[in-house]
């Protein structure tokens, strides 16, 4: 195991070619969230910030967490070799979709059917460890279900449905979306 201080170019690589990474948070009294996360939603932008582009999915808990505890962790893990385990410790903020500051953070991103926020996550240390118990797998392809589902709503349903979504599974309180950004019909669909 080896700590760093910041992101460096053999981390930045590293996280460029993995396909999936977790996201961890927590807040006292509440379930400990781990989420999975794809497509093309993460970015480094600098040696201690990072940002991932969120989708509207079954639950909104990171953002939770992050007011109520600011803490966030990043796992990315090598499916093929060499093996590697990153993780990215720090705080987090976000940005919901419609409020000041979206669209800049958006702008890095593809233009996702169903995007609802945009985390910023400032990282305070760089951990990385051997990875040799994670199996080797090959990725088949990305699945593009979520892009579809989101493209296909009916605008005005959906944000009915955002509406009523104020709180955590565990009733802390989340801002939601007013808006729905634009996105590219054909983005993060394999073009079909």
């Amino acid at each position: 195991m080896e700590m760093f201080s910041a992101i460096n170019d053999a981390h930045r690589a590293f996280i460029a070619k993995q396909p999936v990474f977790f996201v961890a948070t927590a807040a006292a009294g509440a379930r400990v969230n781990l989420s999975p996360k794809g497509m093309d939603s993460f970015r480094v932008l600098g040696p201690n910030r990072v940002a991932y582009l969120d989708l509207g999915g079954s639950g909104n808990e990171t953002q939770a967490h992050l007011v109520a505890d600011g803490r966030i962790t990043i796992m990315f893990c090598a499916f093929d070799n060499p093996a590697l385990i990153l993780r990215l410790y720090g705080t987090g903020s976000f940005t919901v979709a419609g409020e000041p500051g979206y669209d800049d953070l958006a702008g890095q991103f593809p233009a996702l059917a169903g995007a609802r926020q945009v985390f910023d996550i400032r990282v305070d240390s760089v951990q990385t460890s051997c990875g040799w118990g994670v199996p080797r797998m090959t990725l088949d392809r990305p699945r593009d279900t979520l892009v579809k589902f989101h493209a296909q709503q009916d605008p005005d349903a959906r944000l009915a449905v955002i509406a009523k979504r104020t709180h955590s599974i565990d009733g802390l309180p989340v801002r939601v979306q007013t808006i729905l950004p634009a996105f590219d019909p054909l983005e993060g669909t394999n073009g079909r």
